[in-house]
């Protein structure tokens, strides 16, 4: 039977990350997937005077199929499975996995009902008056509830001891933040900022994300038994952001089939990367 694509590149990566600690690795796999890809991400800001709002909700929708497909394949299933030889019956997996899904959604849920914050393109406000904190910091609250839970994710996926799973998490993960980082500057153009000051912050909601890294690692690194757990924690509230903020922003300004179509795209983007990287 012939090898799984990329195998050698898997034992080339297992050797080269082996002095490194799995912390120091979960936090390395944030830092590149959250700030360095958002950062390249909103650098065309520096070319483009604008970018449609459709063409705009294309490209999230893209990043949404992304994440989709790492909340199953990267974190989902691999949860499964270690919840399985911890417990030894797979209904009791189930179930727990299950548990520690809705606890990660509860958790997004009550962090967007209750933060201040404001969406992509909403003329709106949530939860605090503009006057007490600035209508911009709103929007990079947003970005941060946005990137924590991806940051969570990427760095219990680099930390879980299984390199071929992190760098697949991490690729996925950066790919969507390269449109995201756009979107961000240019929503900040928009709302009158100047170039340089829309990639500044748009990178500094990307330096955000190593914060739940730093959170995803550092549990691991406690206990190693709380892999599968994290990892189930870490997918359901992957899935609430992306049900309940990106997926809805995408469906505006009349794109709605092509939108579908870029979250396909996305989807099996990450569906190859998974399988890939073994």
């Amino acid at each position: 039977m012939s090898q799984r694509p990329c195998y050698t590149c898997a034992m080339d990566l297992n050797a080269a990350t082996a002095s490194l600690s799995p912390f120091t690795l979960g936090v390395l796999a944030s830092v590149v997937a959250g700030f360095m890809a958002t950062t390249l991400g909103a650098l065309p800001v520096f070319f483009l005077r604008s970018i449609r709002d459709s063409t705009q909700n294309l490209m999230l929708a893209f990043a949404a199929g992304v994440m989709l497909a790492a909340t199953f394949f990267s974190l989902l299933l691999p949860a499964l499975d270690q919840a399985e030889t911890g417990l030894g019956n797979p209904s009791r997996a189930a179930l727990a996995v299950i548990a520690a899904l809705l606890t990660g959604a509860l958790i997004m849920h009550l962090a967007h009902r209750y933060a201040p914050h404001e969406h992509f393109g909403e003329k709106g406000r949530e939860g605090m008056d503009a006057g007490r904190l600035a209508r911009v910091w709103l929007f990079v609250i947003a970005i941060a509830l946005h990137n924590f839970p991806e940051g969570l994710a990427v760095g219990i996926g680099a930390a879980s001891g299984d390199y071929a799973r992190g760098l697949g998490v991490t690729l996925g993960i950066g790919l969507q933040n390269l449109p995201e980082g756009l979107a961000v500057a240019v929503a900040l153009r928009g709302q009158g900022y100047d170039r340089r000051h829309a990639f500044l912050i748009a990178a500094l909601t990307g330096a955000l994300e190593p914060l739940g890294g730093i959170v995803g690692a550092g549990a691991l690194a406690i206990s190693a038994g709380l892999l599968p757990w994290a990892l189930a924690f870490a997918a359901g509230a992957m899935l609430f952001i992306i049900s309940s903020e990106v997926i809805p922003e995408t469906h505006r300004h009349g794109v709605e089939r092509g939108a579908t179509i870029a979250l396909f795209g996305g989807f099996v983007v990450m569906l190859y990367l998974d399988v890939a990287l073994g």
